[in-house]
């Protein structure tokens, strides 16, 4: 839970976002993942040598709207400041891949702030793309 302040740190938030309402809104879905757990779910932290947390990633099985299949989602990303740059992200996002293989899955998805360069640039050097683009108008 710690680590959730880092999900909207290092960027600027679209402004009818808050820190607090990202926190906040993570934080429950950490909460209900922790409390319910699933085989549909798998929740995966990432150590150093000596065990010191770096971060973490949850996932969770959903389904694809356009194969209408099952798919993989990375739903929390978090990586601890002195963990950034050493690999943490990339480790995480590889054992997601595991996960979503041994799952039977093809594919697995993700979603960022539009505005969050360094994540974007991470996920497509592992081999995410792009795919559709969500708008906002705020009424």
């Amino acid at each position: 839970m710690g680590l959730l302040p880092r999900l909207a740190q290092g960027f600027d938030l679209p402004p009818w976002r808050t820190p607090d309402e990202i926190v906040r809104a993570e934080g429950a879905t950490l909460e209900r993942a922790l409390d319910a757990g699933s085989e549909a779910t798998a929740l995966l932290v990432a150590e150093d040598e000596v065990g010191t947390p770096g971060g973490f990633i949850y996932l969770e099985r959903n389904v694809d709207y356009f194969r209408n299949a099952p798919q993989a989602h990375v739903s929390i990303l978090a990586v601890a400041a002195a963990a950034e740059g050493r690999g943490a992200g990339r480790a995480l996002l590889a054992a997601a891949e595991e996960w979503a293989r041994k799952q039977g899955m093809s594919m697995l998805t993700l979603n960022v702030f539009d505005g969050n360069a360094r994540a974007r640039r991470v996920y497509e050097r592992v081999g995410f793309a792009p795919e559709t683009l969500r708008y906002v108008k705020r009424l």
